[in-house]
């Protein structure tokens, strides 16, 4: 007998939101890890806001709203906005009741600004590190450091000279005006974006093109694949190695390590400026046309062949943070606030690598 097709919907539900998601779904534990560092971060948050006055939205929720974001690779605080309206699993992960109203998106973004006032980013990502020491998933002894371009919220057309007036620019087009380049010398110490001032135009290899673009940095340990630092600079040609230098310096514990890197690391300063703090640089050897800063007194080693083929596991890393947590082309403008998203970014990337692990070893 066919039924029917009634469309009336039912005014009440008797199934808990809780009840609703599975009980092996993927975000189960994402859930749980996450949970136990808010509950640690809960006293930085009381620093960030006042006692009296309207309740603003719980930064609690806003983190993990921020996390789906990345998970899911919505582009927008509006979009994300949207998905939180209808969809019953991110109202579970975020911890809003089915009947909830959903935030304004440019009330959202106010807030989750007040976090980037707070470095929370920086103090999530760390208490994330902690949760994976406390399951002794992380290396204290072998590291592998790297460096990506993260494409700018800018276009060419507002690389514009720096001494050219408010009437300078080019006209014509309206919002989309016609710029011509061809025969002109462009430069960083000459030109600047108007749209993003701290983006820079740079390319990282031969044979691409420049772009206006930060550099995001990663120091990972070599054991399990997590992330255990994540920065943002300006983009130059030293500054993954200054960068890296800076990431070194602040592994805890002070005892020998060893740092896997590219052939871009192959610099002789760089190399003497990791043996002078105990770090044994376990970089390839570039012998292109020139002599390599690391002789036979590192390769000899069998432990260098290990760092060599284990340092291709932060590719992974940056691979995920563009291709899903949406890094390729950040929507953001600035250092400060596209490096709290690259941390947020990278804490996200390394509970998914902690649950993952968990699932392999049963």
């Amino acid at each position: 007998m066919r039924g029917d097709d009634t469309q009336q919907g039912g005014m009440f539900s008797y199934i808990t939101l809780e009840q609703r998601v599975p009980q092996d779904h993927p975000l189960r534990p994402i859930r749980k890890m996450v949970d136990r560092v808010l509950v640690e971060m809960s006293p930085e948050f009381d620093g960030l806001y006042s006692a009296v006055g309207r309740p603003s939205i719980a930064p609690e929720k806003l983190l993990r709203a921020l996390i789906l974001q990345v998970l899911y690779t919505i582009r927008s605080e509006r979009m994300l906005m949207e998905q939180l309206d209808y969809n019953l699993l991110f109202r579970w992960f975020v911890g809003l009741e089915i009947d909830d109203p959903i935030w304004v998106p440019t009330v959202f973004s106010k807030n989750r600004d007040r976090l980037l006032d707070g470095q929370v980013a920086r103090s999530f990502f760390e208490k994330v590190l902690a949760e994976a020491r406390r399951r002794n998933l992380l290396s204290g002894e072998h590291f592998t450091v790297d460096g990506t371009l993260i494409e700018a919220w800018a276009s060419h057309k507002s690389f514009r000279p720096k001494d050219e007036g408010a009437s300078g620019g080019p006209a014509g087009g309206g919002g989309n005006p016609t710029v011509d380049f061809r025969g002109e010398r462009r430069s960083n110490e000459t030109h600047a974006s108007t749209s993003d001032p701290d983006a820079r135009l740079y390319r990282k290899s031969r044979g691409t093109g420049a772009v206006l673009c930060y550099m995001g940095h990663a120091l990972m340990e070599n054991r399990n694949g997590l992330v255990v630092d994540a920065r943002v600079s300006t983009a130059s040609g030293t500054a993954e190695r200054e960068m890296a230098q800076e990431m070194v310096l602040d592994i805890p514990g002070g005892s020998p390590v060893t740092v896997g890197a590219d052939k871009a690391y192959d610099a002789q300063a760089f190399v003497e400026s990791l043996r002078e703090v105990s770090a044994t640089p376990h970089v390839a050897q570039n012998t292109a046309g020139r002599a390599s800063a690391i002789d036979d007194r590192t390769t000899r080693h069998s432990g260098y062949g290990i760092s060599q083929r284990k340092r291709k596991l932060i590719e992974q890393v940056f691979g995920w943070m563009k291709t899903v947590g949406g890094l390729r082309k950040t929507h953001h403008r600035g250092v400060p606030l596209v490096e709290w998203v690259f941390i947020l970014t990278a804490a996200t990337y390394n509970l998914v690598r902690m649950r993952n692990l968990e699932i392999d070893t049963g």
